[in-house]
């Protein structure tokens, strides 16, 4: 009794940052522990602990990267449980297990909140719960309608219907959830002259990585002019989407560019255009793929490898130090040069501790992925190009490879999934469990110059 009653006691002085990656790390196990179990296996099929892990942290942070062939591993009812890990990965543990919680009849407590907040990446506990159920149901309402136009398109691939669907299904979930993961062993270069179905999945990847605020806005946006009333837009969601589409579009124009005497020498003009909007959209988290990122350049290579350090949105199903991030830096640089003390944009000014977090997210970020580059370069037997770009793949959760995720070393396969992990939670969320709770600077020092750059 006594120990329980420390356990308990021990939960309640956890901050609400550790319960979230306690949480997290839960469902990792949890889901480790289902893909191990032979029933969704194959026949004469046998799963390795380490391999099982890598595949359900792939899910579990929606990064797409693989060990192993899905198609060949699971049947059907495995397949069944991966979709579950991957929207559970995409959703976020809270958001659905709120969602849970409502359906039994359950109240959403403060502590609830508190986690919902964090989890969703919020700053303030007001129409949390409300936040949660429109994510859900706008979220799994753009998998369905992206299912079934998939499935139908589908039919012209498969002998079966209920093959066309299966496929359509999985693969509006692996795109809307950002995950990357595919059931063909070919992603979607079976599709790389398919521009309805590359349309689509576009669509539903722009839906994971946009930012779940930013979807909720758009849907009270539209309730708004419907019911006639003015709505205004937060900055969040200016900033946001303003960011999103201009890497999005940027990132088209680069990639083209950048191989214009390469792999896109002898394309047509929709064939170039298609291969390059497809791929900026792929590196802001999903990891899908229509063609071999082989055939692209070095320095293309590169460049969509910082892409996925970039990543999605926060409060999305993408990874990486989030769009904001980025924007936040390059406005303080630019602002920084003209001469200015303060960040203003569209009538708001930003607070000085987004700044210095952005800062720290980008600096942190960096400091991690460039260790980690350099530890990988010594332990797997691949090239400086291809580590530089699974270690940014696996921070952006994206899921894209060069060919080195099946050639991983054990150490190798912990490390990327110790990246993936910190992607998915944020870089912020795990600084904050150092401090756990923190407390108040009782005094201070004087202060002192000190010769910068």
């Amino acid at each position: 009794m006594n120990t329980i009653k420390k356990i308990k006691l021990k939960s309640k002085e956890l901050s609400t940052i550790q319960l979230i990656v306690i949480f997290y790390l839960s469902a990792l196990i949890v889901s480790t522990l289902l893909l191990k179990i032979p029933l969704a296996h194959r026949e004469n099929i046998s799963l390795s602990f380490i391999d099982a892990m890598f595949t359900s942290a792939s899910a579990i942070s929606v990064t797409g990267l693989s060990v192993i062939s899905l198609k060949d591993t699971f049947n059907n009812f495995g397949i069944f449980l991966l979709c579950l890990i991957l929207q559970l990965g995409g959703l976020g543990v809270m958001s659905l297990s709120t969602f849970l919680w409502i359906m039994l009849g359950k109240k959403v407590g403060l502590k609830e909140r508190q986690l919902i907040m964090i989890d969703q990446n919020q700053s303030n506990l007001a129409g949390l719960v409300q936040l949660a159920k429109r994510i859900l149901i706008i979220f799994v309402s753009f998998e369905m309608i992206g299912g079934i136009l998939l499935g139908i398109r589908f039919l012209n691939y498969f002998d079966r219907p209920i093959s066309a669907f299966k496929h359509g299904f999985f693969a509006s979930i692996s795109a809307t959830t950002n995950a990357g993961f595919d059931i063909t062993d070919a992603s979607l270069s079976p599709y790389s002259h398919d521009y309805i179905v590359q349309t689509i999945v576009i669509g539903l990847m722009i839906v994971g990585a946009i930012g779940f605020p930013v979807m909720v806005e758009v849907y009270e946006f539209l309730l708004s002019l419907k019911d006639k009333k003015k709505f205004h837009f937060t900055l969040f969601t200016k900033l946001t989407t303003i960011t999103f589409v201009t890497l999005t579009a940027a990132g088209a124009l680069f990639i083209y560019i950048l191989d214009s005497h390469n792999f896109f020498m002898n394309k047509s003009w929709h064939e170039s255009f298609f291969y390059s909007l497809f791929n900026s959209a792929t590196t802001k988290s999903a990891g899908l793929a229509t063609m071999d990122i082989n055939e692209f350049t070095p320095s293309n290579q590169l460049f969509m490898s910082i892409l996925m350090f970039i990543g999605g949105s926060p409060s999305s199903a993408s990874g990486g130090i989030r769009t904001t991030t980025f924007a936040i830096v390059i406005l303080t640089i630019v602002f920084y040069a003209q001469g200015k003390s303060s960040i203003k944009i569209f009538r708001r000014e930003l607070h000085s501790e987004d700044v210095l977090k952005s800062f720290i997210v980008i600096a942190t970020a960096s400091f991690l992925c460039l260790f980690s580059i350099i530890i990988l370069s010594i332990t797997e037997q691949g090239t400086v190009m291809e580590v530089i770009f699974e270690v940014s793949s696996a921070f952006g959760t994206n899921g894209l490879t060069l060919g080195l995720t099946p050639r991983l070393t054990t150490f190798g396969e912990i490390l990327i999934i110790i990246l993936m992990f910190i992607g998915r939670v944020g870089i912020v969320t795990c600084l904050l469990i150092l401090r756990g709770k923190g407390s108040k600077e009782k005094f201070g020092y004087p202060k002192e110059k000190v010769t910068i750059g």
